[in-house]
């Protein structure tokens, strides 16, 4: 039981260190870090776990593999970087959509994701 411990805690460790979406293959590169004998099916486990007992949620993007960040954070929206398809956090949203929704319709949630280069991968003025 001690080294499921131990894995779950260099999992949480990883995602929280992070401050940004992970996917499973980031989180354990990370989590090996502490724990060098992690292997990819754990982490799966644990993310599973971890998703269940409502600690960490799933970002799903279009078209990509889930990736996981704590949950219980207030309202956020995400860039994904075109060049290194990494994704960070927006903490800014335009509010009420309820305006761009058909009329009559009404609008329950919404995600927003904006695209392009991130600080690392743009390319600097000359």
């Amino acid at each position: 039981m001690e080294r499921a411990t131990r894995q779950r805690a260099a999992i949480r460790t990883a995602v929280d260190a992070a401050a940004r979406p992970l996917l499973a293959h980031e989180v354990l590169l990370l989590a090996q870090q502490q724990v060098p004998g992690l292997g990819l099916a754990t982490v799966y486990r644990n993310l599973k776990s971890l998703v269940e007992s409502a600690e960490l949620q799933v970002v799903q993007l279009p078209g990509e593999n889930p990736r996981y960040e704590r949950a219980g954070r207030h309202h956020h929206h995400h860039f994904q970087c075109r060049s290194c398809q990494r994704v960070f956090d927006v903490h800014a949203c335009p509010g009420n959509l309820a305006r761009m929704a058909p009329e009559g319709f009404s609008v329950e949630d919404h995600e927003l994701t904006l695209y392009g280069r991130c600080a690392d991968c743009r390319p600097t003025a000359a």
